[in-house]
């Protein structure tokens, strides 16, 4: 089971993952999820996030663009 949002936080590793990871498919494939439009991780979060490890980081992307956090990537790109 992947680590809850507020383990995350703590987890320098998994934060550099997030700031690496890419979109595997769709319109964005291959696009920094971090650097998704914030409409679209809101329409998949109304749909439901995939399972799984991209599921994951859809939702810790979502919860850092709507307290908007993403300034804190920028360093990590």
């Amino acid at each position: 089971m992947p680590p809850t949002t507020e383990q995350a936080q703590f987890d320098p590793e998994l934060l550099l993952k997030l700031a690496k990871y890419r979109m595997p498919f769709g319109k964005y494939a291959n696009r920094l999820l971090i650097d998704l439009p914030e409409p679209y991780v809101v329409w998949f979060s109304k749909q439901g996030f995939p399972k799984g490890e991209l599921g994951y980081m859809l939702t810790m992307v979502y919860e850092i663009k709507v307290n908007g956090l993403e300034y804190l990537f920028k360093p990590l790109k």
